[in-house]
């Protein structure tokens, strides 16, 4: 577990020590009903990845459920945004929740979070997968592009989680993967 802390720290350019706090919470997540989790490893020695073998990517998630923290979360900010109780129930009935997805920056750019995620994702009994990430300018990063290209779309943006001031948005999609994600999502259907 520290290795992978490590390369979420460094992702997200959190201050060291932070994955001193968030160890707690990724112990309990293991033992979360459909817990999975993927990782990726440098394939060769790399001056600036490091030696074969390192952990360079992490993906991990869950089967969604109605006492965890982040669904509670995301249930208030959909009725807050206007969504009605039966498209709530439906989108958030049946889901994965894909929890954290983090590449190492040195080992970026190499499709390893698409890798990740793809692997994560396959097979999944769940009818959805929702997620939330850090609003960014005009959606410019790495994280998003992937999330779009994967056919994610909005559930909810602009939502604050409580204790955390920055703005996030909560994208989602239809599975299994093989599903055409232009089809229409339970994320867009009985808004009011």
């Amino acid at each position: 577990m520290g290795e992978a802390l490590s390369v979420y720290v460094a992702a997200m350019n959190y201050p060291r020590g932070t994955e001193t706090h968030r160890a707690p919470m990724w112990a309990e997540h293991v033992h979360r009903p459909g817990w999975a989790a993927v990782g990726a490893f440098a394939q060769a020695d790399d001056p600036a990845i490091g030696p074969a073998g390192r952990l360079v990517g992490i993906a991990y998630g869950y089967r969604g459920e109605p006492r965890q923290w982040w669904h509670q979360q995301v249930r208030t900010g959909l009725r807050h945004s206007g969504w009605t109780h039966s498209a709530i129930d439906a989108l958030l009935g049946d889901y994965f929740e894909l929890t954290e997805l983090h590449v190492d920056p040195a080992a970026q750019g190499a499709r390893i979070g698409e890798m990740l995620l793809l692997r994560l994702l396959t097979g999944r009994p769940e009818s959805a997968v929702l997620l939330s990430t850090p609003e960014v300018h005009a959606e410019d990063n790495r994280a998003w592009r992937l999330y779009r290209r994967h056919g994610f779309r909005d559930v909810l943006r602009r939502f604050r989680f409580a204790g955390d001031a920055r703005p996030f948005a909560v994208l989602g999609r239809a599975l299994p993967l093989g599903t055409d994600p232009t089809e229409p999502q339970p994320a867009r259907e009985g808004r009011s």
